[in-house]
């Protein structure tokens, strides 16, 4: 799969652009600020429904418009794609496939997988669990079509169950009857999703391990562990023995929704203990881990999108990348970068061709 053209009409800095892609290496080079980074966004939107770094759409369009428009072309498989997305301000987001609406947007997820890689990502590792969750979840959902529903209906479940919670402890009457029906909700669903997560670090693990080693010649010893509450303890088992708390606190304390992720680097917290280049290979790891699996479960390759990622990694980290995402295990690859002489002296010495863009204050030229 990759993407053979773009158009954009008042997204973010951009009045309107259009370009035409390279089935392999596409590198977007500017000062900050200039658009760079805007450009890869639009292709996320394409392929996600969304933005990777702001969730209110409205707050895409460009400054004075009443709209955006995003639309692009894919070989998928063989066949051309063409998908438009549209979003005007206080409506509804708009998506086509082939100029056909979608039932709901979640048919969309996965149709076109993509791995962003961002310098937001060290939210990964400093902020709390939700973002390591929404990072397992982003990967599935791009695999499993089922996955999202499920997480909306568990999610659905959680927030009546603390509703429930709320109210008795506002009537100070308990009825233990709707309690158990609730808890048999959520451990149905929450039980799925938990076996579903377990089986993908299961393969995510082994990839992750293997990208790290390449990246820093197995320089230092780090860990990714998958730490969930039903792991020692039924989900059904942890409702009753935390029910007093629940009450107490009006909220779930257990189940999925607390599952984490924890990252060390020789058996100490990477958050604590690890440098800021260490910190980017362990993210980098991460994301050509899910790039793998998603290649791997899909049948074909994804999109990656590269954003900014040499600041931090010394030359040798950034050349064994470089070569690494340009052999033929990768698809097609989106760069930006600020400095465009070291792109080009990145890839000619190793080879590989590239198709550049200059970006200057919402314009792009061909370089």
């Amino acid at each position: 799969m990759w993407l053979k053209n773009i158009t954009l009409l008042n997204f973010k800095n951009y009045t309107d652009a259009a370009l035409s892609f390279s089935e392999t290496v596409n590198v977007f080079t500017g000062n900050n600020g200039s658009g760079k980074t805007n450009m890869l966004d639009a292709i996320h939107y394409l392929c996600l429904c969304k933005s990777y770094f702001n969730p209110i759409d409205g707050q895409q369009i460009k400054t004075g418009e009443e709209l955006f428009m995003i639309q692009g072309d894919f070989d998928r498989e063989h066949k051309n794609e063409k998908i438009t997305c549209a979003v005007k301000k206080n409506q509804k987001k708009q998506f086509k496939r082939n100029k056909k609406d979608y039932d709901k947007l979640a048919n969309h997820i996965g149709l076109f997988p993509l791995v962003m890689v961002s310098p937001n990502d060290v939210n990964l590792i400093m902020e709390g669990s939700e973002e390591r969750r929404k990072f397992i979840d982003n990967v599935i959902s791009q695999t499993d079509a089922h996955y999202l529903d499920q997480l909306i209906a568990y999610n659905r479940v959680l927030a009546n169950r603390n509703a429930f919670l709320k109210q008795i402890a506002i009537s100070k009457a308990y009825d233990a009857v709707l309690m158990q029906i609730i808890d048999d909700q959520l451990v149905g669903i929450g039980d799925k999703i938990f076996a579903i997560r377990t089986a993908f670090i299961q393969q995510f693990i082994p990839l992750f391990n293997q990208y790290y080693r390449y990246l820093t010649d197995d320089a230092e010893t780090v860990e990714v562990s998958y730490i969930s509450q039903l792991t020692e303890t039924p989900f059904i088992s942890l409702l009753k023995a935390t029910v007093e708390k629940d009450r107490i606190l009006e909220r779930t304390t257990t189940g999925i929704h607390k599952d984490e992720l924890a990252f060390t680097i020789r058996e100490v917290p990477l958050k604590k203990f690890g440098s800021q280049g260490q910190q980017k290979s362990f993210l980098i790891a991460l994301k050509l881990a899910q790039y793998a699996y998603l290649s791997k479960n899909k049948g074909f390759k994804p999109l990656l999108l590269l954003d900014d990622i040499f600041d931090k990694l010394d030359d040798n980290r950034i050349t064994k990348l470089m070569q690494m995402v340009s052999h033929k295990d990768f698809g097609q690859i989106f760069i930006t970068d600020t400095g465009k002489n070291r792109v080009e002296r990145i890839f000619e010495g190793i080879a590989v061709s590239i198709t550049l863009f200059e970006v200057e204050n919402g314009g792009i030229n061909y370089a």
